[in-house]
């Protein structure tokens, strides 16, 4: 373990083997840092707050900030992030909150660009890429392997599904479907993020399914899309993709799905 002279570690913290705190860091009294976490300088890790094995933070970046909401009060508030995780310059993640359930969470293998942020009682799955200025309102659901672009940014009580990417400078007040792909000032769908797709070696007929799902989903104008998603479902049940975009659109949810805008008919097309 090593700890800058210069560097504040409060009685209580747990700090792992291998542990490295660079210059003018703090780390409060209720952290955890597990095996070599390494904090690069000028970083802060507060409140109660368990970074996962091996994650860096660099210079600035403040974890476990109370949740940015007036007069919230949540003393036993958490945030937790996984293993081997990448948190670049100034990004900021806060706590959850008392109203939202008291736990912000962030998953495995994420990379947070420069400030970029995760604000309280949201939940982020593993794998994400955060590109600099990248931000997330309260209590926004993120999904494994989630890309979001440059100044972007998620508003409140959002869903943003497995795989789905987000443009740069795109506001999402909308759900993106997984396997999604949304841009635009205000979000709408342009298709399916097929590039990740195969990166991700799914077979080309799984990857055709998913085409012909998304154009009965969401360029068919017969019965509801709920009524859509449960037969899309039905018609490629051996295909898991289409029913995870068809469980997601049936979820309960505080935000409509973001719809596909008239130019992805061709996009589905090409």
């Amino acid at each position: 373990m090593t700890v800058h002279p210069t560097a504040v570690v409060e009685d209580g913290a747990r700090l792992g083997a291998g542990v490295e705190i660079g210059p003018f860091c703090i780390v409060g009294a209720n952290a955890v840092l597990g095996d070599g976490v390494r904090l690069l300088g000028h970083a802060s890790v507060l409140g109660h707050t368990s970074i996962g094995a091996r994650s860096v933070l660099h210079q600035g970046a403040v974890l476990g900030g109370v949740a940015q909401i007036r007069g919230d009060d949540a003393p036993a508030a958490r945030l937790t992030v996984g293993e081997d995780c990448v948190i670049r310059e100034h990004v900021t993640m806060n706590l959850g909150s008392a109203r939202g359930g008291g736990l912000t969470s962030v998953g495995r293998s994420g990379y947070f660009m420069a400030y970029s942020h995760v604000g309280h009682d949201c939940h982020v799955g593993d794998g994400v890429t955060f590109a600099n200025g990248a931000q997330l309102g309260g209590h926004v659901e993120i999904g494994d392997g989630v890309i979001m672009g440059g100044l972007s940014a998620v508003q409140q009580f959002g869903r943003v599904g497995k795989g789905a990417m987000i443009g740069g400078v795109t506001g999402v007040n909308t759900d993106v479907i997984p396997y999604g792909i949304a841009a635009g000032d205000h979000a709408e769908l342009g298709g399916l993020n097929l590039i990740g797709l195969k990166r991700r070696g799914l077979p080309r007929a799984s990857i055709n399914a998913l085409r012909a799902a998304f154009k009965l989903i969401f360029l068919d104008s017969e019965g509801s899309m709920a009524d859509r998603a449960r037969a899309a479902k039905a018609k490629w049940a051996d295909v898991a993709e289409v029913g995870e975009i068809a469980d997601f659109i049936l979820a309960p949810a505080k935000r409509p799905i973001c719809l596909a805008r008239r130019r992805a008919r061709a996009d589905a097309d090409e």
